[in-house]
């Protein structure tokens, strides 16, 4: 019985011999590159932006809910577990921009020789990595500081 599992191109050459092959794309013939696990990670931040997009309409949705519902939301984010993922979630946006913006160039028809495609690759990690750093100390900062303004404002209060 013939193994169902196997992925074979059965055909025949031009002397009549049969040959078995196995299909493209398969893994195992492929070699792994970075442009390739960028590719897939450009899938996968898409996914992660999405869900985190579902993450705000809640949390917009607890902020139109009422004053309870909205600490309950802040206090969610607020807490170092929550910063962490929103700091994931805003990575993930910027790698899934970034990403976006080289298929634009590609599209319009530039850098799509492998060489250029190899040389952008790291150049992508690196601007998502700057602009994620920078927003990211931005954000943290500014919650930090509206932090310390609702400590004092309850000291005082």
């Amino acid at each position: 019985m013939q193994d169902i599992r196997k992925a074979l191109y059965v055909g025949s050459r031009s002397d009549g011999r049969l040959i078995q092959r196995p299909m493209s794309p398969h893994l195992q013939i492929y070699r792994y590159r970075l442009s390739m696990v960028l590719s897939i990670s450009n899938r996968l931040t898409g996914v992660a932006a999405t869900a985190g997009a579902a993450l705000g309409v809640f949390w917009l949705a607890a902020a139109a809910k009422g004053p309870k519902s909205f600490e309950t939301a802040r206090k969610v984010t607020g807490n170092p577990v929550g910063q962490l993922l929103l700091v994931g979630w805003l990575a993930s946006v910027v790698y899934h921009t970034v990403g976006g913006i080289r298929h634009l160039i590609w599209d319009s028809g530039y850098r799509y020789d492998k060489t250029e495609i190899n040389k952008d690759g790291p150049v992508a990690v690196g601007v998502t990595a700057g602009v994620s750093t920078v927003l990211a100390g931005a954000l943290l900062c500014v919650a930090g500081g509206r932090a310390r303004s609702r400590a004092k404002a309850r000291k005082a209060g």
